[in-house]
């Protein structure tokens, strides 16, 4: 059934921002095989067209698909260990996955009636083509639209070969519908009033000729309109395509070379500064803005104060492409053009001092939003992590693969320790950390703290033993370094250790040690989880009275510090331990209050209180007990580890029980699946719908 909402149908597909031109044959063509088939693949040589006429055809087909289109760009995804994660986040799927393993994005999509596309997988062919199997398999309505210079060689692949646009003849009239349609309408972007005229038709037609067609090199050709004739755009293409064969020649050039021969031609037309920035720029992995280039991209020939000018000559030049957001303008490098930046600055001899400085700008991005915890701009310092995740990760891979960097790879790791939580990355961060652990053995501070940090992260895992051990590691360096804040952390996941194993005693005890001791180095972010934990788990002891007044600290520590994401997590567990100590009003007060000042960060935290709402509803309003109890389910079943469940057993079986009971399984079931299907934002909509 075809989906009503436009923006459903669109799903994350970005707005043209150019004519489309040509390709109608193939559209209509991509169109039919997708209607009967269930993955097509277009496949062709880099630069002819393959993402914007997936893009094209996707968004054709959008409104046919109840759960629209979802576009999954792969071309900055460099290792395969998180194309699962990558698809995820397209589609949607809670970020509370953990490490989305593909189980858990086959399940999530084994409901939906939607179009993939996933655009660039050349350099995952094998993940991708296991990935899509398994997809196919799992879902019967999902249908896959990929683009790869080859095949993905999955069972079912239909392949639809993009060939250039048509060029017209030496001896026939140049064509309106192909290569110099493209040429002359981006031409007229470039220099307003620019057209076809009898006295530049041939040379037009000679340009496309020369660049066979293909649309990316036909684009970098036609941008140079602003500066030169068309005749000079010709006679420079033939003095810097040293691979293109002369007149008079039979065999025609490959493709790749006269791409390269295309990008290679832009690249001397720049003036030097801007090859300089060009290739300084290919450090970056999924975009960057001004600051980041100021910060990586200036020094040695280029004055921080030069870097917007050279930027806007780069976006003029069609080097560069710029996106709006939200929190402003991003720039990234078609990955073409970006690989032949990197291959420039390897031979410049620049590349470490550009490297270096890239990883000190995000390590330093890490560093900031792990010290916004607990303050008025953490919400902002989380989000900024989240916008630039891929270069944060890059900064890791070059720690953790470079000989000598691993230092910097551990402080990096364990800064990342509150984004890796709040974003449930648990499965992820311990990659990072166990690596970084095994590369750098040398006993210091931030080897004690990354020790923590990997048992902090097993034990979200319900990794029970690798998590103890990890923490002992952390005690055993911290005693012998006199380390005080490692210890400090140490001795509260021991208690979170025994929280989850059922030491409930030893628990409180261990974090009362801890709490002294965080609270002697005055650490008020970590005196803050402490607390958290000392409300919850006094609250399944049954001590009402101290439970209330860690609860109440925790949440004064909070407003006092004006930090609104702690505030509404304060707001969360206060609520579930109000209603573990039977005070069940209360508690729906709390946890309503936590869905609406900050409803859609830490699904974790959301999903207990779906639950206590629904416990709330179950005896009055059964079949909305179901429902919610449904929309927690969700959420939980992408969670890595849904430990507190076992905490919250008993509310939820008597819940289920109550509610099984008065609307009969088929009732309840039916309910419960609804609840189940509803996005992290609809389902906290509806769960304040009633009271709230």
């Amino acid at each position: 059934m075809a989906g009503s909402d436009s923006a459903c149908a669109a799903g994350n597909l970005p707005a043209e921002l150019t004519s489309f031109v040509g390709r109608r044959r193939e559209v209509g063509a991509i169109k039919r095989l997708l209607r009967h088939h269930r993955l097509v693949t277009v496949t062709g040589g880099p630069g002819v067209g393959k993402t914007r006429l997936s893009q094209r055809v996707a968004g054709q087909l959008g409104r046919t698909f109840a759960d629209g289109v979802r576009l999954v760009e792969l071309a900055a995804l460099e290792d395969a260990r998180f194309l699962a994660r990558a698809v995820g986040d397209a589609v949607g799927m809670p970020s509370e996955s953990g490490s989305a393993a593909p189980e858990a994005l086959t399940w999530f999509l084994a409901d939906k009636d939607l179009l993939l596309v996933l655009d660039n997988c050349e350099h995952l062919v094998d993940p991708c083509a296991r990935l899509v199997t398994d997809l196919l398999r799992a879902a019967p309505r999902v249908r896959i639209l990929a683009t790869s210079r080859q095949a993905l060689r999955v069972a079912g692949e239909w392949l639809v070969e993009l060939a250039p646009l048509p060029v017209p003849q030496e001896d026939q009239p140049p064509a309106r519908d192909g290569a110099v349609r493209l040429f002359a309408e981006r031409a007229a972007i470039a220099l307003p009033g620019f057209a076809i005229t009898d006295d530049n038709r041939a040379k037009v037609a000679a340009i496309c000729r020369r660049l066979e067609g293909i649309p990316l090199a036909i684009e970098l050709a036609a941008v140079r309109v602003r500066a030169m004739s068309v005749d000079a755009i010709l006679a420079r293409l033939e003095e810097h395509s040293l691979e293109v064969l002369g007149a008079g020649a039979r065999v025609a050039m490959p493709r790749l070379q006269t791409l390269r021969s295309a990008i290679d031609w832009s690249f001397h037309l720049c003036a030097a500064p801007e090859q300089r920035l060009w290739a300084r720029a290919s450090v970056f992995s999924g975009g960057f803005d001004l600051d980041d280039a100021e910060r990586v991209c200036s020094g040695a020939g280029i004055e921080d104060v030069e870097v917007l000018a050279l930027v806007d000559g780069l976006l003029d030049k069609s080097v560069l492409t710029r996106a709006m957001s939200g929190d402003g303008c991003r720039y990234r490098l078609l990955e073409a053009i970006r690989e032949y930046g990197a291959q420039h600055l390897a031979r410049s001899g620049e590349g470490m001092g550009v490297r270096t400085r890239h990883r000190d700008h995000f390590a330093g991005l890490a560093r900031q939003a792990e010290c916004q915890f607990l303050s008025p701009g953490e919400v902002e310092g989380f989000d900024l992590l989240q916008r630039d995740y891929a270069n944060v990760r890059a900064a890791l891979e070059f720690c953790l693969s470079e000989p000598g960097q691993s230092d910097s790879g551990l402080r990096i790791a364990g800064s990342l320790r509150h984004y890796w939580t709040m974003s449930v990355r648990h499965r992820e961060g311990r990659y990072w950390l166990d690596r970084a652990l095994v590369l750098n053995q040398e006993p210091s501070p931030a080897r004690a703290k990354a020790l923590w940090v990997d048992g902090w992260t097993a034990l979200l895992l319900a990794e029970w033993e690798a998590g103890l051990s990890r923490i002992d590691q952390c005690l055993a360096l911290a005693e012998r370094l006199g380390d005080e804040p490692a210890r400090a952390h140490a001795v509260m996941l021991r208690g979170v250790h025994a929280f989850f194993c059922d030491g409930l005693h030893r628990a409180v005890a261990f974090f009362e040690d801890a709490l002294t001791r965080l609270r002697a180095l005055d650490d008020r972010a970590d005196v803050w989880m402490t607390l958290r934990y000392l409300t919850y788990a006094t609250a399944l002891l049954g001590d009402a009275d101290r439970s209330r007044a860690f609860g109440e600290q925790c949440l004064e520590i909070a407003e006092t510090a004006g930090a609104p994401l702690t505030r509404a997590r304060s707001l969360g567990v206060y609520g579930i331990a109000q209603w573990l100590i039977g005070d069940h009003e209360r508690a729906g007060e709390l946890t309503r209050e936590r869905l609406r000042v900050s409803p859609y960060i830490d699904g974790w935290g959301i999903a207990h209180c779906l639950e206590v709402l629904a416990w709330d509803a179950s005896e009055r309003d059964p079949e909305r007990a179901a429902r919610l109890l449904g929309c927690a389910h969700a959420i939980w079943r992408f969670t890595a580890a849904p430990l507190t469940q076992r905490h919250l057993a008993a509310g939820h079986r008597f819940c289920e029980q109550c509610a099984r009971a008065a609307l009969g399984d088929e009732r309840f079931g039916k309910a419960f699946e609804e609840g189940s299907r509803l996005p992290i934002d609809q389902a906290v909509a509806y769960a304040l719908a009633d009271g709230g």
